[in-house]
Formats: structure tokens, sequence, C-alpha cells
């Protein structure tokens, strides 16, 4: 049977999913916000791919943006139901429920308003467990489809006429960048729904049980709380078998926004044999130590995180700001097929001059 979420797992989900945020995949306060609404005026069910008919409709709630505190933008809630809405309207057909294309600081409750409004389940599955910097990554690999997806995007700043409502069809590799601008029009970060298909390819093609993992995650978080900072960050590194690759003071940190949408730049930690510099795109996607060898890449989970154990966003990432680097291995969580997907890398390899695909594509092996 599915799970009603409550306002217990509102925080649970902002917890857990701030830490697969990777440093981006939005705000706390906007992930709390849409939770708690969605709990208040409804009853929103997560409910896991084996209780859905494979004939059902599911689409992707996401938000699209660079979401590190350096634009001026506005979303509301209801932005996210009016883009499920203009999907189905466009699918002729009701959308069963909804996934998200990444966990992150406010993106794992994506699904939840809707599903609160509009009676939509939240799947328990995701288009990438962590948070990554385009559509692409967390779309299951239609990225190079050529099949014609539905895609909507809704929000922005009312006060300076930057709200905008788009539906947009054809191959998502065409449709996906007219979003991205959307967002940069909007101010940055705006609501989005896409790429509706049926559940039989979803159950094949999405991270599966990414929602529950978050919310265990934060749930791990919530109950170390109580006895401080590094029993926290025990806390996480049991709950998901990962470990601390770095920690220091942050010594520089060059992240622009760029009119694509994104947070692009590096941020250098530590200094001597201990350093470690981090490239960021929106998220962080790959970690190198004081010899240049790369010591994490994309997928695996790469977090900044405080003394406290809290996750600090990219744009938050201050000059000589103490902060621990926070790894778990590809190999120790579940993959959608979007990460084998080679054509979903070289945007990303072009903006942060770095390879990312040799990892990534690498066959997953037992974790050293």
């Amino acid at each position: 049977m599915g799970r009603i979420l409550t306002i217990k797992d509102v925080e649970a989900a902002v917890r857990g999913g701030s830490v697969f945020a990777c440093g981006g995949g939005g705000w706390a306060a906007h992930g709390r916000e849409l939770g708690s609404m969605a709990v208040t005026i409804g009853r929103p069910e997560l409910v896991s791919m084996d209780e859905v008919p494979d004939d059902a409709w599911i689409a992707t709630a996401a938000a699209i943006g660079a979401p590190g505190g350096l634009t001026d933008w506005e979303m509301l809630g209801m932005d996210y139901v009016k883009a499920v809405q203009l999907v189905q309207d466009a699918l002729g057909q009701p959308i069963h429920g909804l996934i998200i294309g990444q966990n992150g600081m406010s993106s794992t409750l994506n699904g939840w308003l809707p599903s609160a409004v509009l009676g939509t389940k939240v799947i328990d599955a995701v288009g990438d467990l962590r948070a990554h910097p385009t559509g692409d990554m967390g779309s299951l690999g239609l990225a190079n489809s050529p099949q014609q997806m539905i895609q909507s995007a809704v929000g922005g700043k009312r006060a300076s006429n930057s709200y905008i409502e788009l539906l947009v069809r054809g191959a998502t590799a065409k449709v996906s960048p007219i979003l991205r601008k959307a967002s940069d029009m909007s101010g940055g970060f705006i609501a989005s729904c896409r790429n509706p298909v049926p559940a039989s390819y979803v159950r094949s093609h999405a991270a599966l049980g990414g929602i529950s993992m978050a919310l265990a995650l934060g749930e791990a978080i919530i109950a170390a709380q109580g006895a401080g900072g590094s029993a926290v960050v025990d806390a996480i590194c049991k709950q998901t078998g990962g470990s601390i690759i770095g920690s220091g003071k942050v010594v520089r940190n060059t992240l622009k926004y760029t009119n694509e949408a994104f947070d692009i730049g590096v941020i250098e930690v530590g200094a001597g044999t201990g350093k470690c510099v981090i490239h960021v795109m929106n998220e962080h996607m790959a970690v190198e130590d004081a010899h240049g060898k790369r010591i994490a890449s994309y997928p695996d989970v790469i977090t900044t995180l405080d003394t406290d154990g809290n996750p600090v966003s990219a744009g938050n990432v201050r000059e000589g700001m103490e902060i621990l680097i926070f790894h778990v291995h590809k190999n120790l969580i579940p993959l959608s097929s979007s990460v084998t997907d080679p054509s979903v890398y070289p945007q990303v390899e072009q903006a942060l001059g770095i390879n990312l695909s040799h990892y990534a594509l690498a066959a997953t092996t037992a974790a050293a």
C-alpha cells in the first residue's frame, strides 16, 4: 500500500534531499513551503513502482535553473500544479503519477503538491538519485531519443512581468534547451513537467526507491541532531555507506551565473597535500586532490557539509568557511539509464573543461 506523506515527512525529505542535492537541488525553504502546503491542503501519497500498472502515464516534475542564490526568481507552489495540468491537457489522458528528475533541497518534494491538488501519485523513483545540472541527465535515457515528447514550464517574477507559461513538443534534446532559456528569462528558476511515458518504461529506466532513500537519510539526520555535528556526519555516512574525502578552509569559490541558467566554477578547499578542488556546474560534479587526481566524479554523490553536518549549497560556500567533502561511490546507489547515456555528457564536459563520461560510463563493479 502507498504511504500518505505527513508534515513529519516534509522535514525528512528536505534534510535527506539536501545531502543528495550535491551542492544544488533547489532551496530548503522552498522545499519546506512546497511540502507543508501539500500535506496541509491534501494527502499526497508515495507509491512504489510495484503498485503502478504498466500502461499508466508517469511524467517528471522538476525545477529548472541555477538555484545558487545569484538570481531574482519567483516560483509559487501552484506553478508546479499548472505545469502538470498543461502536460495532462496536451497528452489528453490522465497522468497517474510523477517522478522527479533528481533529489534535492526542494526537488525531492516537487511531486507532492500536484499529488495533493490533482491526485497524481508521488512515485518512489527518480531520474537521478543525486542532483545534476541538465534536464537530460534526469531524462531516463530519452535525451537522444527521436521520439516526440511533451514538456511544460511555468513560473517567473510576477512583479517584473517575467511570469511565463510554456508548452512544447519535440525530441527531448531539442526542447529541453527551450525550457532552460525560459528559466533564465523568468528569473533563473522555473517549475516544469515533462516527458510523460508509460510506467513500464519508468520501471526499467529510473532509479527506483530514490524518494524513500532520501526520507530514510533525513530521518537518520534528525535522530542524530541532538548529539552534535560529528554525530550528524557519522549518521549520514552510516546511512549511505559514504565517507568524508576532504576537509578544510575554503580558499576560493569562482562560481558565476551564466545566461544558460547555470552556476559554473570551482571551489578550492584546504592547502598543501590536503588540498581538494571541486568542479561545480550547479552541483558538485567532480573532486580532484592536490595532485590533480580525480577522487570523486559524477554520478557519485558529492556534497559539501559544514562542521555541524548541514549541507551547504555551492552558491553559499564562502572563502574562509570550514567544510567537509562527503562522497558516496556510484556502486552504492541506484542508477538510472540516464547515467549510461553518452549523449548527456558533452555539454557538461565542455562547460567544466573536464571529462566525466569515462568514469560514468565505465561498468559498475563492487565498490572498493
